[in-house]
């Protein structure tokens, strides 16, 4: 089929070439002071859905921490408003822009890990806010003493409650918020960091089957522990800037994903979780 769109664009690139009417020229020096960083320390994970004005917000405050900083911004689903004023807002080298058709955070997350480069990877949430950049520093000083540490939570750390009349699994009680940092069963998002070495080796990826959400966090938790690596937590002192997508469009989707996913982990880690409170406990009795 004949696209007049493409034909124009054509003619005009042809006279761009012919007359020598072009674009700003391109060198390695205008690519090279872009300041693009290929391993940097520390990427930026953050899942949004017409949420824009909330991710502008933040954004300066990540930039403070400094030049070792990626910044991945996934806009899953969003009105076209929402992602032309995303993508005028990452002006950075080392800020990008994924776009996915409403897949949710199962599905995007999983695919954002690979795409970025740091070394550790914060996994956040679009209402997501903080007073100041500490939460980076504090996380990164635990996994520098903790080199098995896989996933750290800045949230809630908590154990997993197995309902076995119910055969169904959830979030259980959560860790004593007076520790600095502590060994625990499993963390939700967010944030949630992860080691990226470490979850490529072992982890390889979350969990699918729980997609499109709901208890994949649990799982990858719990996968860890019995792969011998480390979940901890930390309080990251986070605040809300406003209610969460989930609860505001995806209420009885969200009951029937936790009535869904509750009795999957129920089937895959009734039988396993013993084994690893005991390797919660031991990993924290080594800390006291």
């Amino acid at each position: 089929m004949f696209d007049i769109r493409l034909f124009i664009e054509k003619l005009k690139l042809s006279f761009q070439k012919r007359t020598g009417v072009v674009q700003a020229k391109k060198s390695y020096a205008t690519w090279l002071a872009k300041g693009y960083v290929k391993e940097p320390l520390v990427s930026i994970v953050l899942q949004s859905h017409n949420k824009s004005l909330q991710i502008r917000h933040i954004l300066p405050k990540l930039r403070a921490w400094g030049d070792s900083l990626e910044i991945v911004i996934i806009d899953d689903g969003s009105d076209i408003s929402h992602t032309q004023a995303l993508a005028e807002s990452l002006t950075g080298a080392n800020e990008f822009l994924v776009r996915a058709n409403d897949l949710y955070e199962n599905v995007t997350y999983d695919k954002a890990i690979r795409f970025a480069n740091g070394k550790y990877i914060a996994l956040l949430q679009d209402d997501d806010d903080f007073d100041d950049t500490s939460w980076i520093d504090n996380a990164l000083r635990h996994f520098d003493a903790h080199p098995l540490l896989a996933i750290l939570g800045g949230k809630d750390g908590l154990d997993m409650e197995f309902e076995h009349d119910r055969q169904t699994a959830h979030g259980g009680k959560k860790a004593d918020g007076d520790r600095e940092f502590q060994f625990v069963v499993s963390v939700n998002r967010a944030p949630m960091w992860l080691n990226k070495e470490l979850f490529c080796r072992h982890l390889h990826h979350i969990d699918f089957s729980f997609a499109p959400f709901q208890f994949d966090d649990y799982e990858l938790c719990a996968r860890a522990w019995l792969q011998d690596l480390q979940v901890g937590w930390y309080d990251a002192k986070f605040k809300s800037l406003s209610v969460g997508g989930m609860r505001l469009w995806n209420g009885s989707f969200t009951q029937e994903q936790t009535q869904r996913n509750g009795k999957r982990l129920y089937a895959m880690y009734a039988d396993k979780i013993e084994e690893i409170r005991k390797k919660v406990e031991a990993c924290n009795a080594l800390e006291a």
